[in-house]
């Protein structure tokens, strides 16, 4: 999970340290969506440079939420991300070498789509059996 929180770090979230780590795969979600999001607005606008910089900041964290998978606990779900992950990051490298704001918001749309789901995961099943009376929204270490 550090790796996940220093990633995030990286990109610019100042309160990724005290993220339950639900919420820290949110802010990662939530922070690759705006990168691709100015990266797009960087293609258009012809800055090279900060449309290197801010493909390169979503392809950082999209690596972290690889990164951050559990492939041999998580089952099919995992091994499926991990292969949705690989395939952003792959169209990512033509996106930046072509220019294409097509593929940034195939990207984005994809990264949206898993946040979306990600946020439909009711409080009680973040971390189940974990619950007390005094922590109804715990999550999981």
């Amino acid at each position: 999970m550090h790796k996940g929180i220093n990633q995030y770090q990286q990109v610019g979230a100042a309160g990724a340290a005290f993220a339950d780590p639900h919420r820290l795969i949110e802010m990662l979600l939530n922070g690759g969506i705006d990168r691709l999001a100015q990266a797009r607005g960087a293609v258009l606008r012809g800055d090279r440079p900060a449309k290197l910089k801010l493909i390169g900041k979503a392809l950082d964290i999209i690596g972290g939420l690889r990164g951050g998978l559990d492939l041999d606990r998580g089952g099919e779900i995992a091994r499926n991300l991990d292969e949705l992950y690989d395939y952003m990051q792959r169209r990512l490298v033509t996106a930046n070498a072509r220019d294409d704001v097509e593929i940034l918001d195939e990207v984005s749309r994809l990264l949206a789509e898993i946040r979306d789901g990600w946020q439909a995961i009711p409080p009680e099943a973040r971390n189940p059996g974990k619950e007390t009376p005094t922590t109804a929204s715990a999550q999981p270490e």
